[in-house]
């Protein structure tokens, strides 16, 4: 008996006037058992379940262990902390003091970029890697200043002072971080670290060889000492302008600067080259090129010292100047109307900049050193820190390229190590002030341009990108032109917008292949993959097969049938000829998912080639010259209708859903148009749709809703014409391929084994043997061998009436099918079990009765 809430459905139906009936539901005589399908006793019938939206819903529904599982996983430095050991922190050790040694003057150099005073870089810093540990699932990155974000925020400080002018920078930056770092961290809590995919590798190398370059442009004027006459926030071509204007104007500043630069990039090289002649000293020579950024700033801080220490007042060249000690500027940020609105304009580019640097940073380092980061869990730890940093002073941070090239190769061991980096960054805070008085300007600008350089993108790069799709080239010149002529958020902007175009232009303009068949041979060396290539075919067919070592086929198929595109668009050999499946019978495979962008232009092109290739079923199907549509008006009066006899008639279509994962209602829509178009084609007759790997259970609903799945009830029905037999794939479930076999056969292999006496044995009574008596024995010279031939002598494992089989999809969908193969063999099938009971109308020269 239904249940209440059933009837209480079926009753609501009744009155809307909806109709519960499947559209695919087969009207007369269903397919309901095995036997119009395979004459086997021992064969199970299956009938699938259409998915309901309350299956969806529970799949979508976290259990209790997915909530512990999603709360724990916040918390990722749990699953490993407990395991903590003294090798992992010896790592971390060298690891964390090499990166602290690092951060410390490019955080300094970078505030600069940010438009707030040195410390705050200190303060960035030291929050980054002190709270990242405790979110990360990446070893090896760090978090904290970097030169593009700086950039960024620079900008922002500067636009927002323009009508907040009595704002500090640093409370606009901190206001910033908090707003932004809250963007963030909603979109890991959220688990939606997936929507950074969208950000193509080109349009993440575009806006770093873009940003690279700008940064590097604004650091000239502060690296040769005219900084005051150049606005380095103008658009990077116009302070590349102004600055080969300005070279006569040239300071001091500029013997601190190139000489900090040249001394960098020498230091590096001859790392590098002494690393290569001397291999065992390679760790020795790298952690003295990482440190060398550290020993040119104490070398020129000390240089600036000898040459300002008397006239501190007037300098030589621009310092640093007074750094306040400890955390001076911790204070709760300002988050006020006022100033969110004076940059709201610029989160969108504040966000995209801490999600692509971090993420591609961190995935990549990830795919290095073999192991995989979580990126929503990754957004959670860059929100947190952007959220806390600001309470201590900190502005934006994110993930640093250049800093976790070197954690990563100094052997950083665990996240902990951030905790390392931050007590270095702490004791620079408290106990090198006084020091950082005479860093000189130069200094840091030639230490700005030595880290950005890396973030250019190499020629050899690019032609790798050319070589592997020329179309997204041109997207990456674009976003680099866009950043030098403009700006790097119009740059970024460019690079993601270009970029979704061409994924939306593919995906709109997706175009499928008709298949044709062709058999194939497996060749190994110079011969056929066939033990009796040599011998003639009529030997072969008449010989008997050989059978197999327990009661198995030969595992190596030499000849098979595979499916090949006509055009030979897949670079397959042209000079192979395809063979249709049948005349009248289509393949069509859809080379991407099929949705409403891309439903017409498919079946525009499948149906304009479809029709190109067949003849209409009766060409005199419009019985007056009236009855022809306007675009097909037939042949002018006084001549006849042209029939191009050898073209085949429309039989059936078989599509390739192997690329296809979902459909919506707008593309079955479409499908159902073309299903009737080609069917007013074909009349009197109807087209068979056949579907191949389809692989969702919600594909297969909305197909069966649309009334795919079933053949033509008028043709299936009525006492005329013979039941129709859908043809089925059907697997073991029983017998030599089943899992209860190998558990059997591998027994009895340990029994025999067990009985072995002298020489090797040998059952000689197959029934003896199964069962289980192993007297009579005999020696062979080979263990294996005389094993496996016992046993494959036995009716356990033969494929005898015992093997049991089933279908592998339901009975009740049956032009649903496993692969194109079986999809074929139905459709040929179909058609031709057709032709047997549909009188064959016979083509004449006939006068068109639409012609006086």
């Amino acid at each position: 008996m239904a249940p209440t809430s059933s009837k209480i459905g079926r009753g609501l139906a009744k009155g809307l006037g909806i109709k519960l009936e499947h559209a695919g539901t087969a009207k007369g005589d269903k397919v309901t058992r095995g036997e119009s399908v395979f004459s086997v006793s021992s064969a199970d019938t299956y009938v699938e379940e259409e998915p309901t939206v309350a299956e969806w819903f529970a799949e979508l529904a976290p259990s209790r262990k997915d909530v512990f599982r999603y709360f724990k996983n916040l918390f990722p430095f749990l699953h490993w902390i407990t395991r903590y050991n003294a090798i992992w922190l010896s790592g971390d050790l060298v690891a964390g003091i090499t990166v602290g040694a690092v951060v410390v003057p490019q955080g300094m150099a970078y505030a600069r970029l940010a438009e707030v005073p040195v410390e705050f870089g200190l303060y960035s810093s030291f929050m980054g890697v002190l709270i990242y540990w405790f979110f990360a699932t990446s070893k090896d990155i760090t978090i904290g200043p970097v030169a593009v974000m700086s950039t960024i925020v620079g900008n922002i400080v500067l636009r927002s002072q323009e009508t907040l002018p009595d704002v500090e920078g640093y409370v606009i930056a901190s206001a910033l971080a908090v707003v932004s770092g809250g963007i963030v961290l909603a979109l890991g809590l959220a688990r939606l670290g997936w929507l950074v995919e969208f950000i193509s590798l080109t349009a993440i190398s575009a806006f770093m060889t873009g940003s690279a370059i700008s940064i590097a442009a604004g650091q000239v004027p502060a690296l040769m000492g005219f900084s005051s006459l150049v606005n380095n926030r103008q658009s990077p071509y116009l302070v590349i302008i102004q600055s080969f204007k300005h070279l006569p104007d040239t300071k001091m500043d500029a013997a601190i600067g190139l000489t900090a630069l040249t001394m960098l990039y020498l230091i590096r090289i001859t790392c590098s080259q002494m690393a290569k002649r001397n291999p065992h000293q390679k760790k020795s020579w790298f952690f003295i090129s990482t440190l060398r950024t550290a020993f040119v700033i104490l070398l020129y801080t000390m240089i600036s010292w000898l040459a300002n220490r008397n006239r501190r007042s007037n300098p030589l060249f621009r310092m640093v100047g007074r750094v306040p000690r400890g955390f001076q500027h911790a204070q709760v940020p300002q988050v006020t109307s006022s100033t969110v609105g004076a940059f709201a304009s610029e989160l969108p580019a504040t966000v995209i900049v801490l999600l692509i640097e971090h993420i591609s940073i961190s995935k990549s380092f990830g795919r290095i050193n073999n192991y995989t980061i979580d990126p929503s869990q990754e957004l959670v730890a860059i929100g947190v820190t952007n959220l806390l940093g600001p309470f201590l002073g900190g502005y934006p941070a994110t993930g640093s390229f250049s800093r976790t090239a070197i954690k990563s190769k100094a052997g950083v061991r665990t996240p902990f190590a951030g905790v390392i980096t931050a007590i270095v960054v702490l004791l620079a805070i408290y106990a090198l002030p006084a020091v950082f008085f005479y860093i000189p300007n130069a200094g840091l600008s030639g230490v700005i341009i030595h880290a950005v350089g890396d973030l250019i993108t190499p020629p050899n790069t690019v032609y790798h990108f050319w070589r592997i799709s020329p179309l997204e080239v041109p997207i990456f010149f674009a976003g680099v032109f866009v950043t030098v002529f403009t700006n790097i958020e119009n740059g970024i902007y460019t690079t993601i917008t270009i970029s979704a175009a061409l994924l939306l232009y593919r995906v709109f303009k997706a175009r499928g292949r008709f298949l044709g068949r062709v058999k194939v041979h497996s060749v190994i060396g110079d011969h056929l993959l066939d033990k009796d290539n040599d011998e003639p075919k009529a030997d072969k067919d008449a010989r008997p097969a050989k059978p197999q070592a327990g009661g198995k086929e030969d595992s190596i198929v030499s000849t098979r049938e595979v499916f090949l595109p006509i055009d030979h668009h897949d670079g397959s050999n042209p000079q192979i000829e395809l063979n249709a499946p049948y005349p009248g019978i289509f393949i069509y495979r859809f080379s991407e998912g099929y949705n409403y962008p891309n439903a017409n232009h498919y079946l525009d092109y499948m149906t304009n080639v479809i029709l190109k290739h067949t003849r209409r079923t009766n060409p005199h199907s419009y019985g007056k010259l009236g009855d022809r549509p306007w675009n097909d008006p037939g042949p002018r009066r006084g001549k006849q209708l042209e029939i191009d006899t050898h073209l085949p008639t429309l039989k059936a279509i078989i599509l390739d859903f192997s690329s296809v994962n979902n459909v919506d209602i707008t593309s079955v829509q479409h499908m159902i148009d073309v299903r009737n178009q080609l069917d007013r084609y074909a009349s009197p007759e109807t087209v068979e749709w056949h579907f191949a790997c389809i692989n969702n259970r919600w594909t297969k609903r909305a197909l069966a809703a649309a009334g795919f799945g079933l053949p033509n009830p008028e043709f299936t029905a009525g006492e005329a014409t013979q039941r129709w037999k859908p043809i089925f794939s059907v697997a073991e479930i029983g017998g030599s391929d089943s899992a209860a076999h190998a558990a059997e056969y591998e027994e009895d292999r340990e029994n025999l084994r067990r009985h072995r006496s002298g020489v090797a044995p040998q059952y000689t009574d197959a029934d003896d043997i199964e069962a289980g008596h192993g007297n009579d024995l005999k020696g062979v010279e080979d263990e294996h061998d005389s094993l496996d031939k016992a046993l494959s002598r036995t009716k356990a494992y033969g494929k005898g009436e015992s093997t049991k089989i089933a279908v592998i999809h339901g009975l009740n969908r049956p032009l649903f099918h496993i692969d194109l193969t079986s999809a074929v063999q139905s459709a040929i099938a179909n058609v031709e079990a057709r032709e047997k009971f549909v009188p064959v109308v016979e083509v004449v020269d006939a006068p068109d009765p639409a012609t006086p």
